[in-house]
């Protein structure tokens, strides 16, 4: 697919790590972490607001676009550490952090693992924190979530694609996927993009197996904005439409202000889950005021 911005290869030693970049290198740098099933494109509207005012940088993570997939190895831990290294041989510079859905759950493993000196703030957009857990300290499951879209997902296309059954999977979404989970017609291209393995180590709880939620909230080292997009729970289950609830928020917060650190909450009830895909006016504009209000 043609791009705005052109793309670039970083060797990290087990990944090439695709990216692309915008702005000015004498502007503060900000890196973008695309959510699951989403390439770096996913940033370009916000890319070219953004870049005015910061040099921009927005990557494909492993299992994801163009950058290495990598069987049986997908975990928190791994794309942190990735992330680390592209900061330091890529960026070489401090850097705000703003990731997108299981993207700010990476956001999050920075805040708190990251190098020191490395990350200056961070920006969880509806981060499903606790929510993409197999057993959370606090509320619904991923199993009560999302979910069941990653294990339809995996059982249809199989790991690294190797099924690829996409009229197996349109078939059998009203059967597999909870009622109020909607349906998919087609492949989209960032879909076609994406190592069904990812979903799959989600859902069955590897991706966090060294990593729990609670225990990495509690070493969070910078200040945080959280923004909350829609969500309601399922009358009939209990189970959670969208990504977050607001008893799980309200727990990373007390975490994150116990770790010595601000949180700033900006809740959207009507935002879709990607708020700088639907309206990358909007997330500039909250991103760069609250950025505004911090300690230069």
């Amino acid at each position: 697919m043609p791009h705005h911005y052109p793309e670039q290869i970083a060797d990290l030693g087990e990944v090439k790590m695709n990216y692309a970049t915008a702005g000015d290198a004498h502007n503060p740098a900000i890196l973008l972490i695309p959510g699951q099933t989403e390439s770096w494109w996913g940033y370009e509207q916000a890319m070219k607001l953004l870049s005015p005012r910061f040099q921009v940088y927005a990557v494909d993570l492993r299992g994801q676009g163009r950058s290495t997939w990598t069987p049986g190895r997908y975990s928190l831990d791994l794309f942190g550490s990735d992330l680390v290294r592209f900061i330091d041989r890529v960026i070489g510079r401090p850097v705000v952090v703003s990731g997108l859905s299981s993207g700010g759950v990476i956001a999050a493993w920075l805040s708190a693992y990251a190098a020191p000196g490395q990350i200056r703030a961070a920006v969880y957009e509806d981060a499903p924190l606790f929510s993409s857990e197999v057993n959370p300290a606090v509320g619904q499951s991923i199993r009560q979530a999302v979910g069941p879209l990653f294990d339809l997902l995996y059982k249809w296309l199989g790991a690294q694609w190797s099924i690829a059954d996409v009229d197996g999977m349109r078939k059998a979404q009203k059967a597999e996927l909870p009622a109020w989970m909607p349906a998919h017609d087609g492949v989209p291209q960032n879909l076609r993009e994406y190592d069904p393995e990812w979903g799959h180590a989600f859902s069955t709880g590897t991706v966090a197996r060294n990593c729990d939620h609670e225990t990495m909230l509690a070493r969070v080292k910078v200040p945080v904005l959280f923004t909350h997009h829609f969500r309601v729970q399922d009358p009939a289950t209990g189970h959670l439409i969208g990504a977050i609830s607001d008893q799980q928020v309200q727990h990373v917060q007390r975490l994150v202000e116990q770790a010595g650190n601000s949180f700033t909450y900006q809740s959207f009830p009507q935002m879709p889950h990607s708020m700088h895909g639907h309206d990358p006016q909007i997330y500039v504009d909250t991103v760069t005021t609250w950025l505004e209000t911090l300690p230069s």
